[in-house]
Formats: C-alpha cells, structure tokens, sequence
C-alpha cells in the first residue's frame, strides 16, 4: 500500500445493543484492538484504495445492495481459529448463506480477489491474545445469543487515530 492509498473495510455492523455491548466484552478480555475495531461481520477484508477511488467504490457496493433482499441473522455462542490463529469469535449460526452471497457479490462488483482462508462470517471479540485470555472470552461468551435483521451493510476507512471509521452505509434492496 502506498502513503496516498487508503485502507478501506466493507463489513455489516452488528446492531446496539449488541455492537457495545461486544466491543466492551472484547476491551475486558485485554484486547488492545477493542477501542478502534467496532463489533461487525466482514464482508470483504481491508484493501488499499485511492483516494479518487471511493466514489466509484460506493457505486459498485450501491449496485450490489439492491442485489439483496435484508435477512434475520443471529448470534450465538462462540467459536475460535485456533491453533491457525489466535481468535475468538462469536458465531454466525443464522445468515450464513446470505452473508456469503453477499461478502461474494461485494467481492465481484470490487474485483476483489478471493481470500486466503475460506470466508467464514463471525464477530472476533479476541484477537492476537495469550491462551488464557483467548479462553476466558471464550467461556465467558459461549452463551451470548441475540437475532437482528441485517438491512444494510457499511464501507469503512482506516484511520490511524480512531480505528475503523464507518463513512456510509448501503441499504440492502435498494
């Protein structure tokens, strides 16, 4: 990435209560990353992108929100990466297939290239923590449940003070 590029994120924000209430959990358990990460599901992972270039980011993901109808989705209990990477997420156990087809419709309206790992939709709530910090959030969320409407998703600027920043959000069917 160069110093002009900036580092965009395109996620689904999980709603309040929900979305504080997780973001304070995960500043509990020691996560430094807490403070400047807001709860969310990521849709597509950060990518650098010129300046000049959000405003054809926000036609394409404008396009691909009409693609798709809002979907309940739910929360519920944990799951971890673990001993490929040290993270503790919250699972996605409602949504999953719509979320992939939207992160895939994302992906192709961007011309983004597929990631690394398999796209697996969940809400990280540890993150880069030694093991028993990585356990006690586990523990300690294994029976947190909550169900939402997903009805619009966000695009996301990286700023080096404040974290991810939402910048606008793109209502889905619309």
């Amino acid at each position: 990435m160069s110093e002009h590029q900036l580092l965009i994120g395109i996620s689904i924000p999980v709603p309040e209560p929900f979305g504080s209430q997780l973001q304070d959990e995960r500043a509990g358990f020691g996560d430094p990353m807490a403070s400047t990460v807001p709860s969310h599901i990521t849709l597509i992972p950060p990518v650098p992108c010129e300046p000049d270039g959000l405003v054809d980011v926000a036609t394409a993901l404008e396009r691909a929100s009409a693609t798709m109808s809002p979907y309940s989705m739910r929360l519920r209990g944990t799951g971890t990466f673990r001993p490929v990477s040290p993270v503790v997420f919250v699972t996605v156990s409602e949504g999953i297939s719509q979320t992939e087809l939207l992160a895939g419709c994302i992906r192709r309206t961007l011309d983004v290239p597929e990631p690394d790992f398999p796209f697996h939709p969940h809400v990280t709530v540890a993150h880069n923590l030694d093991d028993t910090g990585l356990d006690r959030a586990y523990d300690a969320l294994g029976d947190f449940d909550c169900t939402f409407t997903v009805d619009s998703f966000a695009l996301y600027l990286h700023d080096e003070v404040e974290g991810w920043v939402p910048q606008r959000d793109f209502l889905l069917g619309q």
